[in-house]
């Protein structure tokens, strides 16, 4: 299972749980919370009404005096209160008086008149100066019927005698208890939602980290050129700054042992050769001779100092320190490369042309840039023929600048062509040796570093045509 499921799926139990937990002590507690928010009200009810029952039983009053007047008048007329939803009609309300042995001398439901109610709890309770209620179902089967009966005694200075309660079906609290009930599972549910929602904004952005940095160490693996992404979390950026520093470590390593590796490879033919010439030349051969290998020895130092010189640039180069961009014209820069290089080409009698497009200016590294297509053009000189023509264009394309190098020369051997761009490989020139091979390595790496492309390929009708494509910046 992915790490983002596994940690959706551990929010959502911890929601769950929390919220079940949360549901279980709320709904236990809506009845006993609304049942004594009832309660309270009954003992006011009680307390109220007691002193009028009290004049009516010193009266002997019961049936037909105040209290009993009041009552019979209560529910003459619809009440039509709109209560959270819950349309009340009328008041639900039973009342009854004891004497002081506990005998009903009013009910105003007129069922139980003379009945012995000493045992309920209210009225035992009450006449006994003590605080009387009770809950009684009206059937034994129905939770529901339950009945809240709540007392107040009848005094007369310190002696009682006898008693009020005021009863409440606990059946009309249903609504308001189901509706609170509704109201805080629609909350729960709201809740839930949002967590939910929450944590699914966390899975997506802890995958999101985690993909940048997949990617990230993909790219680097595949050799691309790639930058260390921002995570936005601490512990992630340090995961981060950590892969980049082990992949300078071992990249610098690899990349020291590799090109040592081709430097000493390089460097063993004109030693070689430069070793060879000494030993003729301590033999003391004829001048010509000694001429001869003497101009060896300085063309093969040549050789290796423009080997270093190249290697020491490409280094630096893939060591990825940073392109320093800045505003430039292409058409301006391919011709200051084409400048420089007129008096080579007047000595090898190539003419050399330019068609440059102008463009609006890019951000680029200027000096790698002109380095690379430098390195372009000193390779198509080197195999133009006599009196050829050499053509430098460029234009905007695919929302960059392309410059295209056209020679008229014998070509890429098929051969050559899966390995021109790599280092230290090099063709001979007609009239030298070989170079470096260092150049065309270098402009493939700033046409990388910069998001471009380098491509090399044979002409149907004769030379090679190189394209540098470098995005707009």
């Amino acid at each position: 299972m992915r790490i983002g499921l596994q940690l959706l799926c551990g929010l959502v139990l911890i929601f769950a749980l929390a919220a079940w937990f949360v549901l279980e002590i709320f709904v236990e507690e809506i009845k006993p919370g609304v049942r004594s928010a009832t309660e309270d009200t009954l003992v006011d009810m009680a307390q109220m009404l007691a002193p009028l029952a009290l004049d009516d039983l010193q009266e002997g009053r019961m049936a037909d005096g105040r209290l009993a007047s009041a009552f019979a008048r209560l529910n003459q007329s619809p009440i039509n209160a709109l209560i959270d939803g819950h349309l009340k009609q009328q008041a639900e309300y039973r009342i009854y008086v004891v004497d002081v042995k506990g005998r009903v001398v009013y009910d105003s439901d007129g069922v139980d008149l003379g009945k012995d109610y000493s045992r309920w709890n209210d009225v035992y309770l009450t006449l006994r100066g003590e605080y009387g209620a009770r809950s009684t179902r009206s059937d034994p089967d129905d939770p529901a019927s339950s009945v809240m009966h709540v007392a107040a005694p009848l005094r007369e200075g310190k002696e009682i005698l006898g008693s009020l309660t005021v009863a409440k079906p606990n059946r009309t609290l249903l609504p308001m208890i189901e509706r609170s009930e509704h109201q805080l599972l629609k909350g729960a549910a709201l809740l839930l939602f949002i967590s939910l929602l929450i944590g699914a904004l966390l899975v997506w952005w802890l995958n999101r980290a985690i993909g940048k940095l997949v990617h990230y160490a993909d790219a680097i693996s595949q050799g691309q050129s790639a930058s260390l992404p921002r995570l936005h979390s601490p512990e992630l950026d340090r995961l981060g700054r950590s892969l980049e520093t082990m992949r300078r470590q071992l990249d610098g390593k690899a990349y020291i042992e590799a090109y040592v590796h081709s430097l000493t490879h390089e460097l063993k033919s004109p030693l070689a050769a430069i070793r060879g010439a000494g030993e003729i030349l301590t033999e003391a051969p004829p001048p010509e001779v000694a001429a001869r290998f003497i101009g060896n020895i300085n063309l093969e130092t040549a050789r290796m100092q423009q080997l270093i010189e190249r290697m020491l640039q490409l280094a630096r180069l893939e060591s990825g320190q940073g392109l320093d961009r800045q505003s430039v014209e292409p058409a301006r820069l391919g011709r200051r490369v084409l400048d420089a290089r007129q008096i080579v080409a007047a000595r090898r009698q190539v003419t050399l042309v330019a068609e440059l497009a102008d463009a609006s200016k890019h951000k680029w590294d200027p000096l790698l840039v002109e380095q690379a297509l430098g390195n372009l053009l000193d390779n198509a000189l080197d195999f133009s023929p006599i009196g050829s023509t050499l053509a430098l264009s460029g234009a905007m394309e695919d929302g960059g600048y392309c410059f295209r190098v056209r020679d008229r020369g014998p070509g890429i051997p098929d051969f050559a062509l899966p390995r021109i761009f790599e280092r230290f490989y090099s063709l001979p020139r007609p009239d030298k040796g070989k170079s470096s091979g260092l150049g065309l390595s270098f402009a493939m790496e700033v046409a990388r570093q910069h998001g471009g492309r380098l491509t090399l390929a044979n002409q149907p009708d004769g030379g090679v045509l190189a394209e540098l494509w470098l995005p707009a910046g």
